[in-house]
């Protein structure tokens, strides 16, 4: 699997797919990061590549030693059903 990359100069997570590129936008607080929208090719969807996509940004975040905040439904959900990454979720 191709590994999620922090393209901080478009504030965005991003995940190479066969079919094109995911990504999910991000704002920087002091405090957290907001992930604002994911998106994954029209073609590709349904795949879980969302849900990679989104695993690889919280991991990164959580490297980082930052918190996130869901500013999406997707990652609203996500958080919701991977209690795993309750201790970044702000």
């Amino acid at each position: 699997m191709a590994a999620v990359r922090d393209n901080k100069a478009q504030q965005r997570f991003e995940l190479d797919t066969e079919g094109g590129m995911a990504f999910a936008n991000y704002r920087l607080t002091p405090s957290a990061v907001i992930i604002t929208h994911t998106e994954t090719p029209r073609a590709l969807r349904g795949r879980g590549i969302a849900s990679d996509l989104v695993e690889g940004a919280l991991d990164l975040i959580r490297a980082d030693g930052n918190k996130v905040i869901a500013g999406c439904s997707f990652v609203v959900d996500y958080l919701h059903k991977h209690p795993e990454y309750a201790d970044i979720a702000g």
